[in-house]
């Protein structure tokens, strides 16, 4: 036991008691504590990941990448315990985070949302994305001009289709901007016309005109834009038919 002018200090089991003179009277408890790890077994049920046992019994578990530098009858303190757990809590966001992106490239705001109903903390969150980000594993723009590119190609769109498309997918609007602004609305108009088209065979003008520029409409495109297109279509229609040939 050590005198102090305010109380007596005394150490028990590892942890620093602070006692309070006799006029006020409390107790402060300072634990500062070093373990020894007596066993590292693999989980049954998930080999990913390695259950670890101090001073004779189960503490925690660990993913093995956390875990590759310990080895049994090392000590490690409550402090270096805590840096692991919150290092194993990062990479199993981070691992989550790739099971997500594994089947599709996903924007920042969806990695959020999935992470988020994992009950991810904020704070490992934000560590998560910066690393998806440095690795180049979620780009905002890419995802947004890839998504693009892809209907454009398969399902082509109006612009502003396609720009409320990306703001479901929680893309800002520079980012969104950047990917929308070289389209060609009336080639893309164009373009999911003459798919349409086979679908109106033997209708006549107005039924045709209804159909097409209805089914346009819904792709986001404007009456601008479709008046045109399904003039076109038509003609093209109408010129391709075996009693218009010579």
């Amino acid at each position: 036991m050590i005198p102090n002018s305010r109380g007596l200090y005394r150490q028990v089991h590892g942890c620093l008691l602070y006692i309070k003179d006799a006029l006020a009277p409390g107790l402060l408890v300072i634990c500062k504590m070093d373990h020894r790890i007596t066993a590292l077994k693999l989980q049954k049920h998930n080999p990913q990941r390695i259950n670890i046992y101090l001073d004779g019994d189960y503490a925690f578990g660990l993913s093995r990448i956390v875990a590759a530098w310990l080895a049994v009858d090392q000590t490690i303190s409550d402090e270096k315990i805590a840096q692991l757990q919150e290092q194993d809590a990062q990479e199993s966001a981070y691992q989550q985070a790739l099971q997500f992106l594994n089947f599709r490239q996903r924007s920042q705001a969806e990695v959020r949302k999935n992470l988020l109903a994992h009950q991810v903390s904020e704070q490992i969150i934000a560590t998560v994305l910066e690393r998806l980000q440095s690795s180049g594993l979620v780009n905002d723009q890419s995802f947004a001009q890839n998504w693009v590119e892809n209907r454009i190609e398969f399902h082509p769109r109006g612009k502003r289709a396609l720009v409320m498309e990306l703001r479901q997918h929680g893309l800002d609007d520079e980012a969104i901007e950047q990917a929308v602004e070289d389209i060609d609305e009336e080639q893309l108009a164009y373009q999911a016309a003459i798919k349409q088209m086979r679908k109106l065979d033997n209708k006549d003008w107005q039924t045709f005109r209804q159909k097409l520029s209805n089914f346009l409409l819904r792709r986001g495109f404007n009456f601008d834009v479709i008046n045109p297109v399904v003039h076109r279509v038509w003609e093209e229609k109408q010129a391709s038919q075996p009693d218009n040939m010579d």
